[in-house]
């Protein structure tokens, strides 16, 4: 993980590895204030700035990205793979699933120059449906 950082230019201090390596292994496309509150309590000198400030730079530096499939909610992905994003409406959750970028049509011109794709999708996850069955 150190490696990845310092591929992006990014010096990788203990909490920047810290944070990375909570986004590597929790594929739940957490918030920052989500991740600060499960790292304070292994870095009891963390403070919420430096998480918001370590993601923001991990997405402008290409390191993790930003889904705002919820209003007002900001929540960050390690996983830079083309692929879509379904929130259950029930229970919260967010699913990945694969997304073909060829296969998405436009009706933009060709004239534009596409840089980003993003793909969400809202409804009941498979689990929610059946407890409510």
């Amino acid at each position: 993980m150190k490696k990845q950082l310092e591929q992006k230019g990014i010096k990788p201090s203990f909490i920047r590895l810290k944070i990375y390596e909570y986004l590597v292994n929790h594929k739940t496309h957490p918030t920052a204030d989500e991740i600060y509150s499960s790292l304070v309590l292994e870095i009891p000198t963390l403070s919420k700035t430096s998480v918001y400030n370590t993601l923001s730079l991990f997405v402008e530096k290409g390191l993790a990205q930003m889904i705002t499939i919820e209003e007002n909610i900001a929540r960050f992905d390690a996983d830079l793979s083309v692929h879509g994003h379904f929130q259950c409406k029930v229970c919260g959750k967010i699913y990945d699933f694969l997304v073909e970028k060829d296969s998405i049509e436009s009706s933009l011109d060709q004239s534009f120059e596409v840089e980003e794709i993003y793909v969400y999708y809202k409804g009941t996850c498979p689990y929610c449906k059946n407890k409510n069955n």
